[in-house]
């Protein structure tokens, strides 16, 4: 026995996107720029954390020399996505070419609530690659931590309650994943779900979560077919324009 981890039930799950959709105008309303310093200091602090990560994902089953290169990994994945906060707008966004005598921009703007459901093998690194993106363009998040490996999820939440992050931002639970993640995905205050974690899942219990989404219209990051290697840096913005809206917005020039 490594350590007790508490059981998040339905009312836990009610409340974290309560807290979420709380923090949400705040978050999204900081400047690209604070964003992207909190962020940091989350990595900063996470490095701090580094001896007692290393423990926790060896006690999990790995060894030493690759549960430290995770941690330093997923320090590394929390700074690359810090950089791009005050980036997002000027790659995602434009200013459209249109015939007459408007401004056409285009911006990219939060979906709002992001549930989150982690991968289950990479307890840290993965964690983290599938929390940062959503946090970049002003989301907030409700996160399943990995069932069988939830230690650094925890060591994480205790990270970000010390750092600058606002309360409610992220909203780490423990616990089943098969009770929890039919909750997550039918709440109707729920604006996009993360499946990530549901890797090689049955077909039809996926089907069944992305029904539930379907009723509130939340917007789905489907399964993939298994776990991905976290390892490779992103080479693209996929998973912080998945949780983006596009909003153009037309405005008249001259006199």
């Amino acid at each position: 026995v490594l350590a007790n981890v508490a059981l998040a039930s339905r009312k836990d799950v009610r409340d974290a996107v309560v807290a979420a959709r709380t923090a949400q105008p705040g978050w999204a309303a900081a400047t690209a720029f604070n964003r992207g310093q909190v962020l940091h200091r989350v990595a900063e602090l996470l490095e701090g954390r580094r001896a007692q990560l290393v423990d926790e994902l060896v006690a999990a089953g790995g060894d030493v020399a690759a549960a430290g290169a995770e941690v330093d990994a997923a320090v590394d994945r929390l700074v690359w996505y810090a950089g791009w906060t005050d980036k997002l707008t000027q790659v995602a966004g434009a200013v459209n070419p249109v015939a007459g005598p408007f401004f056409n921009l285009t911006v990219p703007e939060p979906v709002g609530v992001v549930a989150v459901i982690a991968p289950q093998r990479s307890a840290l690194l993965g964690l983290t690659s599938v929390v940062a993106p959503a946090l970049v363009g002003g989301n907030t998040v409700v996160v399943l931590a990995s069932e069988g490996r939830p230690l650094p999820a925890v060591t994480l939440a205790e990270v970000l309650a010390t750092s600058d992050l606002p309360g409610g931002v992220v909203n780490v639970l423990t616990g089943h994943r098969d009770e929890l993640a039919p909750v997550v995905a039918g709440h109707l205050d729920v604006d996009g779900l993360d499946l990530t974690g549901m890797a090689g899942a049955p077909v039809a219990d996926l089907a069944a979560l992305e029904v539930l989404a379907a009723e509130d219209v939340t917007r789905v990051l489907p399964a993939p077919t298994e776990e991905p290697d976290w390892t490779p840096v992103p080479r693209d913005l996929g998973r912080i324009t998945a949780w983006t809206d596009i909003r153009t917005v037309w405005h008249p020039r001259g006199t």
